[in-house]
């Protein structure tokens, strides 16, 4: 294959150095903070800090990975208090004094979701018996206190008017399954009184406690089937702003700040419908006004300072950016700090996604984004690669991809499906892949591959299907039937469920359980077409022993496949080191397959029944 004439590829190399993430914003000290990962150092985590005529730079010490591990995913990394960074690595709770350059280790565990109080530092340290909400003094840091235990999950906490908010969920359920939110009488260097529940429970996840400057505590939850608003003033709970959609993100990180309060009363929410994102504000009223704004996706961090909000937004033609939004009277203006795009890559030609819907049994309908070949002609037809996000309790981003990108730059398509249980259609969709995993989710790709060999966007033999984590259990599983994909290309796949139920971290045990029912193992016997895996050797989410022994039963049975083992890697191959190895072996992988069947695809071909670059 080839490309337009006028067209340059994206490169592996550009492809990965885009690559960047930022999360994690927080205000501190007059200064934006964020956290900013780049595959090219390691995906180590850096600290950055930006000021007004200063701009963005690291605060992290060379070398030093800010990152945690509490709760798998970690979150709530870093807080800074008076000058002093305070973070966490893989070893513990950190603190670097101004100007040192050097990091003191504080207290050991696994640590996540810092939160400075008056005088101290808030954090949630889990075990393998539970977790703990400690109290750290920032004057003496040996003063360390334990404020409220649980042999389940805990995470945000938020000190108000002499209380203490925080959420909590038991070993049986995933936070977005049933959370509760607690307060306490508390008082800095004390301990709690007697704690109360607010909300949450069993069918409704509640999320995202706060005070606001009204001495009010807000927090976000589904009991309405939606992810949305409310508050509680000591005796009753009222919504907010009633919304039709999700205003939280699915709690996989801790840490999240879906909403946040501006100067005048009126408070910033992100807003998920389907793959999309968008900023709206909430007036005092509880009127809301949607802010117009160049982007489709907004991460769960807004930090608010006066009339203005910092996000990090992205589109579809442009990287994620961290960005400023002034809620002027006169109307918002943006301030962009730093943006991701490298030089080389800013001019690219982009494949910009068009969002597709398809009738499936039920009376439902099957979300996706399609990304045409880059310089494609509007009757396009090309080999296409379907991709099942992770998860699964995930979502299509309608963003700037520039692993799509590398793929569309060569003549494929890509398409991204929202499959049963993704997040963003409200809980009933989210929570309805429960027991069916490896089937229904199997079936929406399938509907989707199949709509687009119909309308003659594809030929058969050249659609193919991927995934990573959840999204590779559904990729395999896809070609252990008779179907639309010619390969499944597994990135940090789950294998076995009912294995991963004993493998899996603490954290998702709860998810492992609930899901599995379904299609069940991986049988090397079922794959019917090749397969490529890629695994990282360290990963501590799905181990790479399931996926070896896989390999060996495909070799046993004679059955083509690839295994690509990626030494000192995680679960993240994609913000790894060796991401460009792995988007290069999935794209030989793919030209690979496609050479088997190159005479009838030339046949094809020159019969001008599909486009070809």
């Amino acid at each position: 294959m080839s490309v337009p004439a006028d067209f340059a590829a994206v490169s592996v190399e550009d492809a990965v150095r885009a690559s960047t993430s930022y999360d994690q914003l927080r205000v501190a000290d007059g200064a934006l903070y964020w956290l900013e990962t780049r595959p090219e150092s390691g995906g180590h985590g850096n600290v950055m800090r930006w000021r007004p005529g200063e701009g963005a730079r690291s605060i992290s010490p060379d070398g030093f990975d800010v990152a945690s591990r509490a709760h798998a995913y970690g979150g709530g990394s870093f807080v800074v208090a008076d000058g002093t960074l305070w973070c966490t690595s893989d070893a513990g709770l950190y603190r670097s004094r101004r100007g040192s350059g050097q990091f003191e280790l504080i207290a050991q565990g696994l640590v996540g979701d810092l939160t400075v109080s008056e005088g101290e530092l808030l954090a949630v340290r889990e075990s393998g018996q539970g977790d703990e909400i400690i109290a750290i003094s920032l004057a003496d840091p040996t003063q360390v206190r334990m404020l409220v235990a649980s042999r389940g999950f805990l995470g945000a906490p938020r000190p108000g008017p002499s209380f203490l908010a925080w959420v909590e969920w038991s070993e049986r359920d995933m936070p977005w399954d049933a959370c509760e939110v607690w307060i306490a009488p508390y008082l800095p260097g004390g301990q709690i009184g007697s704690p109360r529940k607010v909300a949450g429970g069993i069918g409704e996840s509640a999320v995202e406690p706060r005070w606001g400057p009204d001495k009010v505590l807000y927090f976000m939850t589904d009991r309405s089937g939606w992810w949305n608003l409310y508050r509680w003033n000591g005796h009753t709970i009222e919504a907010v702003a009633p919304i039709a959609a999700e205003c939280a993100a699915e709690p996989w990180e801790l840490g999240y700040a879906s909403y946040d309060f501006l100067a005048d009363g009126r408070i910033a929410v992100v807003v998920q419908e389907g793959p999309r994102h968008r900023l709206v504000v909430v007036e005092p009223d509880g009127a809301v006004r949607p802010v117009d704004l160049p982007y489709t996706s907004i991460k769960p961090y807004l930090a608010a300072q006066g009339a203005a909000v910092a996000l990090i937004g992205s589109s579809p033609t442009a990287a994620p950016q961290v960005a400023v939004v002034h809620l002027a009277d006169d109307g918002p203006w943006l301030e962009v700090l730093v943006r991701s795009e490298h030089a080389e890559l800013s001019s690219a030609q982009v494949s910009t996604p068009t969002e597709l819907r398809v009738g499936v049994p039920g009376d439902r309908e099957v979300v996706a984004l399609v990304y045409p070949p880059t310089g494609s002609a509007a009757n396009w037809c090309a080999p296409v690669i379907v991709r099942a996000h992770p998860g699964p309790t995930a979502s299509c981003l309608l963003r700037l991809d520039w692993q799509a990108q590398f793929f569309t730059s060569r003549g494929f398509a890509v398409v991204d499906v929202d499959y049963l249980g993704s997040t963003g259609y409200g809980r009933s969709f989210r929570e309805s892949l429960y027991g069916r995993w490896g089937l229904d989710d199997v079936n929406d790709c399938v509907a989707v591959a199949d709509h687009l060999l119909e309308v003659g966007r594809a030929e058969p033999g050249q659609i193919f299907i991927r995934g990573a984590s959840a999204g590779g259990y559904t990729a395999l599983h896809a070609v252990s039937e008779d179907g639309p994909f010619a390969a499944a290309t597994a990135v940090s796949a789950i294998v076995d469920p009912d294995r991963w139920t004993e493998t899996v971290p603490r954290f998702q045990c709860a998810h492992a359980m609930r899901l599995r029912g379904g299609a069940g193992r991986v049988h090397a016997a079922s794959v019917r077409r090749p397969v490529l895996l890629i695994h990282g050797v360290a990963d501590e989410v799905a181990v790479v022993e399931d996926v070896r022994e896989l390999a060996d039963e495909l070799v046993a049975i004679g059955v083509r496949h690839e295994l690509l083992l990626l030494p000192n890697v995680g679960h993240y191959v994609a913000s790894s080191s060796l991401a460009g190895a792995a988007l290069e072996a999935e794209l030989a992988h793919y030209w690979s397959v496609m050479a088997v069947a190159a005479a009838g695809a030339d046949q094809r071909a020159a019969s001008g029944s599909c486009w070809r670059t």
